[in-house]
Formats: structure tokens, C-alpha cells, sequence
């Protein structure tokens, strides 16, 4: 018996030292708002406050376009995820885009409240401020899902869609990337506001795509950079918190088959977190849509490669 508690004793004070060793090694501290900004920000940025929150967008392309194209990114995503559309679509079309409450240099919502109903009221009072009446919506995954709710509460007020990958029904992911998975572990995600190896975040960006060496180290720096800013490890832990504890309360997918605006419906088929079945059951439900499935592409096609998505979204959009 004595042994048995001299080998515990000594394997607890293993991992206990593991611990000391882990979190030292990979300790991150906030990057301040100010340094971001210095990076990642173009002549195209602004600021605008709303509901509590200094919001970072930007407006770009023909201002004279009366109805923007306005595009919403995805779990632990920002704007930049659609430099590639933007770049292509810019010289046609008036495009806003914004980083989301919880992401990029918007940072968290303070009520800390990351529901479908909070981002679809968000996105509302966001376009008011802007003046924006009508608009063609379009998002990926998170941003995906908070479109079509956005879309339910306010149909008058756009005129296409486009889903991209997007999140909504319910279903089983073929594989989670591990950050998704780690702020959801009981102890190791209050460690994960602190403990940030650039690792997790490589392996989560190069698990939503299907050609790996597309990953690039600029790419993995960016997600990663952006996690790091003030309030958004513990506002990923929360959206994540809400998504398990919440994510079938108050859902609408029945209204979906209401939505009669045009919707352009986009899909990798390498996606192994929000599968093509979910695509399908879009398809499925939307009474005026277009599917429209890529090979070798996977959970941020728009991403992956622009040039081939932005192209169906081109035509979609001269309709």
C-alpha cells in the first residue's frame, strides 16, 4: 500500500511539473489593440460603435452601388477571410465586410452574449448605422448561419444570399478542429485564455482546408495574431459554451423553406466539419436556390481558392 502511494505521489508531482513546464513554454499574452491595428488594418478600415463595441469594417469597391454585397466570416475567422472575393469582385460591386463580436479586432461583445438572435439583431443595428436599407448577404460557416437568421428576421431587408459552407441543422462533423474542441474541455479551457500554442491554431486552419500546403505561414500568423487580441480567447470559449449549451434553443431551420430570396449555396466537398449533407439539406429546403459543389475544397472554399468560388459568384450575381 505504501508503494502504491509513493508512486502516486510521484506521478501527480509529474504532472504537476508537466503542467508548470506546458504552460510556461506556451504562455501567450494579449497583443495589444493598438499593435494589431498597425498590421492589420488598410486605408479602407474604420471603426464605428456599435452596441457597446468599436466595430472594425470595411467599405470597398463602386460607391455608388446602392445595394453592397456585405460578407460574414466564420468561427475564429475576420474580413480578411475574403480578401480574395473582395479583390475580384471590388471593380462590379460595393462590398462591406466587418470582423464579428468575439473576432478579429472588433474583440467581445460585452454582454458576452453570442446567440443566433444577438448576431442577427448585431448585424441589423450594424447596417442601420451605415445607412444600408437592402443588401445581397453572404457568410461563411458561423457567418453562414447568422446570415439566414438574419435573412428570417429581416427579409425585406436583403434581396440575395449566399451561404457558404454554412452552419444551421443539425449534424455530425467528420472532424472538429482542436481548438474547437479544446475550449470546450472542463479546466483546459480556462488555461486555453492563456496557454495559446500557435500549433493548435495551425492544425485548426489546416483542418477546414482540403490541400494542406495551401496553409501558409502568413495565413497561420494572422488567425493566430488575431486570437491573441484582447478578450477573444475567453470570447471563443463563451461563443463555444453557447453553441453546445444553447445551439438548439430558439433554433429556426423550420424557417428556412419561408426564405424566397435568391440564394446561391456553396460547398466544398473536403468539408469535414459542416459536411455536404448540410449543404444538400439547404438545397432541399430553400425554395429558390442554386448548389453549388467543389471538388478537393474544403470548409472555407472562399478561402482556398477565391479565383474558382468568386466566379459562380460573379454570374449569381448579374442575374
Amino acid at each position: 500500500m505504501k508503494l502504491l502511494f509513493k508512486t502516486l505521489k510521484y506521478f501527480f508531482v509529474f504532472i504537476l511539473i508537466a503542467i508548470v513546464g506546458l504552460t510556461a513554454l506556451y504562455w501567450k499574452s494579449d497583443i495589444p489593440l493598438s499593435t494589431l491595428k498597425e498590421k492589420y488594418t488598410t486605408a479602407d478600415s474604420k471603426f464605428i460603435e456599435v452596441d457597446g463595441m468599436s466595430v472594425h469594417y470595411r467599405i470597398e469597391g463602386l460607391a455608388t452601388d446602392s445595394i453592397p454585397l456585405v460578407l460574414l466570416h466564420g468561427t475564429g475567422a475576420s474580413l480578411h477571410t475574403w480578401d480574395g472575393w473582395v479583390n475580384a469582385l471590388k471593380t462590379e460591386r460595393k462590398i462591406i465586410r466587418l470582423d464579428l463580436p468575439a473576432y478579429g479586432l472588433t474583440g467581445p461583445n460585452p454582454t458576452s452574449d453570442y446567440s443566433q438572435e444577438f448576431y442577427a439583431t448585431f448585424i441589423n443595428d450594424f447596417l442601420t448605422k451605415l445607412g444600408v436599407k437592402q443588401c445581397i448577404i453572404a457568410g461563411n460557416s458561423l457567418g453562414g448561419s447568422i446570415a439566414w437568421n438574419f435573412a428570417v428576421k429581416y427579409p425585406e431587408k436583403i434581396s440575395k444570399m449566399i451561404l457558404v459552407d454554412a452552419g444551421g441543422y443539425t449534424m455530425k462533423s467528420k472532424s472538429v478542429p482542436i481548438a474547437f474542441r479544446v475550449a470546450g474541455w472542463p479546466v483546459v479551457k480556462n488555461l486555453f485564455k492563456y496557454v495559446t500554442p500557435r500549433s493548435i491554431v495551425q492544425k485548426s486552419v489546416e483542418n477546414v482546408y482540403a490541400d494542406k500546403s495551401k496553409v501558409s505561414d502568413d495565413l497561420v500568423d494572422r488567425y493566430f495574431e488575431l486570437s491573441l487580441r484582447e478578450g477573444n480567447r475567453q470570447a471563443f470559449i463563451d461563443r463555444m459554451s453557447e453553441f453546445r449549451n444553447k445551439g438548439i434553443i430558439n433554433d429556426k431551420t423550420a424557417k428556412i423553406k419561408d426564405l424566397a430570396m435568391p440564394t446561391l449555396i456553396i460547398w466544398g466537398d473536403k468539408d469535414l466539419l459542416i459536411p455536404l449533407e448540410v449543404g444538400e439539406k439547404f438545397h432541399a429546403d430553400l425554395p429558390n436556390d442554386t448548389l453549388v459543389v467543389f471538388k478537393n475544397l474544403g470548409h472555407t472554399p472562399m478561402e482556398e481558392d477565391a479565383e474558382k468560388t468568386v466566379a459562380v459568384v460573379k454570374e449569381f450575381l448579374k442575374k
